[in-house]
């Protein structure tokens, strides 16, 4: 019965953040992009971190009165990730197949998907924010558990290096929802659809692959690393943090105003006449210097658990690498059509990729 309830776990969760989604109060924004149809900007309701609390504070209280065990979500890992598969299979073919074709492939329509922003209530509940959310708070849940798990093994004798990485997950976590309408204006709204890719991977990837460096880590004892070097792993989290979240926050300033300053950077422009790129602060380093940031963050986490000859948590930043540098070539192809000879001029301004100097 346990491993039944296991499996359903993930499912009984989103259904729980759906209803609080719909229910906590939020605050509504207005994003950046277009409706197709009026041309009007999406609104948004955003109530991110309420639901998160709400969630926590709940399996907190399941816990504490016995009623579920603290490594709960870690006993039934492998029920729970395959739940989340075939609840993400699931939604992918009923936001896939009752809408027109876009591609001539059937495969590449349910892996991209059709529906560039599927709405419902006017924006009460938004299909990609409450994706991105469940993933957030269920990989949450799992860090907490995980966490959990390693503490009644090892009590006293627990590794400093769990501990760090689960602090360092949940600052990702809760970051993300703390921003949440930065990401509005990020290249997911603006240039991806809902299929397979978005669908499955925020509802069964996102949460159960990004707790791979705790998955691998949380049964074995204390590697005793130097503090110094968990110091490191540390700031290598933050170093990336910054630029991740400095570069986002950079150009979502200069997109809700192109004259206001970010950190006393004065915006520094080229433009068409009809258009205009941002080219300087994070931007002048690389196009997509926020994808190096990320990288860095990935990397700081799994060298926090202090097993690095351990391969399967290594997945995690090299999961980034293909992810981002795909997604940067996918991107530049989109802009050079955006923007035409302003791109060129942009390239030649900024000629690396990601990394300055390296690509």
């Amino acid at each position: 019965m346990e491993k039944i309830i296991g499996f359903l776990t993930p499912a009984l969760v989103y259904a729980f953040i759906f209803v609080l989604n719909a229910t906590l109060p939020g605050r509504w924004v207005t994003g950046y992009v277009n409706r197709k149809d009026t041309g009007e900007k999406l609104r948004y309701r955003l109530n991110g971190l309420p639901v998160l609390f709400t969630v926590v504070l709940t399996w907190v209280l399941l816990c504490a009165t016995g009623i579920l065990p603290w490594d709960w979500f870690y006993r039934y890992r492998w029920y729970g990730l395959s739940g989340a598969a075939v609840l993400g299979l699931i939604f992918s073919f009923a936001i896939v197949l009752p809408y027109p074709p876009v591609k001539k492939s059937f495969l590449a329509d349910f892996f991209l998907g059709r529906l560039d922003n599927p709405q419902r209530w006017g924006g009460r509940i938004d299909g990609k924010m409450w994706l991105y959310l469940v993933g957030a708070v269920m990989l949450e849940l799992n860090v907490l558990s995980f966490t959990s798990h390693h503490i009644i093994l090892y009590g006293d004798q627990a590794s400093p290096g769990i501990y760090l990485v689960a602090a360092l997950l949940s600052f990702f976590v809760i970051d993300y929802l703390f921003f949440e309408e930065v990401h509005l204006y990020t290249y997911d709204f603006l240039a991806e659809k809902v299929g397979f890719k978005l669908g499955w991977g925020c509802i069964a990837f996102y949460p159960y692959f990004y707790s791979i460096p705790l998955w691998w880590a949380v049964d074995l004892p204390d590697p005793h690393t130097p503090g110094y070097l968990l110091v490191i792993c540390g700031a290598i989290f933050l170093a990336g943090w910054s630029l991740s979240r400095g570069a986002n926050l950079q150009k979502y300033y200069f997109k809700k105003d192109p004259k206001r300053d970010f950190l006393g950077i004065v915006p520094e422009t080229i433009t068409d006449g009809n258009r205009t790129l941002l080219v300087n602060g994070f931007w002048k380093w690389s196009r997509h210097i926020n994808y190096l940031g990320e990288i860095l963050m990935a990397a700081g986490i799994v060298m926090s658990a202090g097993h690095p000859l351990i391969p399967w948590p290594w997945l995690y930043p090299i999961y980034y690498i293909a992810l981002l540098t795909t997604r940067q070539l996918d991107d530049d192809k989109r802009c050079a059509v955006k923007y035409g000879t302003l791109w060129e001029q942009y390239v030649k301004k900024v000629p690396y990729r990601i990394v300055p100097f390296v690509y």
